[in-house]
Parts: structure tokens; sequence; C-alpha cells
């Protein structure tokens, strides 16, 4: 599927108006980034579908028309910023906690491991009986199946994935359960009197627009600083 095809998927089920896709313009192509998936194509239509959601807001509250370009390099950028980020100039602390990454199992298949959480690292550990280092792991990795220990670090609350082909993943039950799933859902989640915006604007969509952002781990975050990139004032 094209990063078109995804944009207009993604546009109608906002339930927002065909007109509006003639004001973007996409450029560039996969592979942006090693993988076996298509993550220049989600980067550059979810990026893009943000964007367009702000001009269209910027159009209601000023009666002005953007045009959105959005390029393929520039989204697959945006996707993996953290590698990119500079604090006075210098690159901000690893990330990842030492033992988070791929293994390989005792039955020749993989596994991803996340650790970065003390109590998932220390559950990891637990389970594995062995000590916070790489080598440590991998030998300890090798008395296991790749399924066998994703699912006892499932029952433990750990944070595991086995690693799967396409038509494994097809045939799984979680995988299955997705199939069925729409593209996105919005879900209302209380009553309230809608509440106009501010009628001020100066410079961006989302002027005078203040969000309380309470979420945590990636994707929440992400969407609160793409509120604040089109204008909000966002505290987390």
């Amino acid at each position: 599927m094209s990063p078109s095809n995804i944009m207009q998927q993604l546009w109608r089920t906002l339930g927002q108006p065909d007109g509006a896709l003639a004001q973007l313009s996409l450029s560039g192509g996969d592979p942006v980034l090693p993988s076996s998936f298509a993550v220049g194509a989600a980067a550059q239509s979810s990026i893009a579908a943000a964007a367009l959601s702000a001009a269209q807001l910027w159009q209601l509250r000023s009666q002005q028309q953007q045009q959105v370009s959005v390029d393929m390099r520039h989204a697959a950028a945006e996707f993996r910023s953290e590698r990119y980020f500079r604090v006075d100039g210098a690159r901000s602390d690893e990330i990842w906690d030492k033992i988070a990454g791929t293994y390989r199992c005792g039955d020749g298949k993989w596994l991803r491991l996340h650790t970065n959480f003390p109590h998932h690292r220390d559950g990891v550990l637990r389970l594995l009986q062995c000590e916070h280092t790489v080598e440590s792991v991998q030998q300890a990795l090798q008395s296991w199946t790749a399924e066998d220990f994703e699912e006892a670090a499932a029952a433990t609350r750990l944070v595991v994935t086995a690693m799967r082909s396409f038509e494994e993943w097809d045939r799984h039950p979680q995988g299955q359960a997705v199939q069925a799933l729409p593209l996105l859902t919005i879900e209302k989640i209380g009553d309230a009197a809608p509440r106009a915006l501010p009628a001020a604007i100066e410079q961006r969509p989302l002027d005078g627009v203040r969000v309380l952002d309470l979420t945590r781990i990636i994707a929440g975050p992400v969407c609160g600083r793409t509120l604040a990139a089109h204008g909000a004032t966002s505290c987390w």
C-alpha cells in the first residue's frame, strides 16, 4: 500500500473531507530505513495526517488555506529523532538499558527484550537466573525456545516478544485478533459541553490551546509534542 493510499484511509477513518487531500503533497519513497516493514510509509502518512489536520484547523480559525508537503526522508528522521537529539551540542545519555535488544534462543529463533524499566529488567534477570550482562543473558536464553520464554515472561508481566515471520504472525491468535480491528478508533470517555477555541490566533493552528499530558512511553508524549509543535501549550 502506498503512502497516499494509507493517508486516504487514515483521513477517511477520521471522517475528514476528501477535498482537503488536494492540499497535500508527498515525496520520496521506501526504503529509507533498514527494516522489514514500510517504516517510511508509516512515518510519512501519519505525520501527513497530523499536519493536514492542523492545516484544516488553521483554515477554520484564520480563513486561510495552506498546502502541506511531507518528504519521506524528513518523516523517517522524525520517527527516530531521539538519535539526533542534542543537549548543548552533545548527544544525550544512552536511552536503552544495556541488556535491551534482540537475542537468539536455543531453538534458533529470535526475541526482543525491553528492559528499560527497572522492574522489567529485574524480572527478566530473575526468570533467566543470570547476571546483568549481554553475554550472561545470551547464554541463559540458550536453554529456552523463543516462544516459551515469551510466554513465561508474559505470565510475569514482562515485555518480551518472540520474532515471527509474517505468516507466523497471521496464524497467531493476537495477529488474528488485530486483523479484525479498524486502523484506529476514537472513544468518547465522558460528557461535557463543547468549549470554543480562543478567538485570538497568532502564528500556529493551536495557539491558545492548553494541554495537560499525563502519558508516558513514546506514543503518548509524541502526541503532546505534536500538539505543542502546532502551537498548543503542552504541560507534562
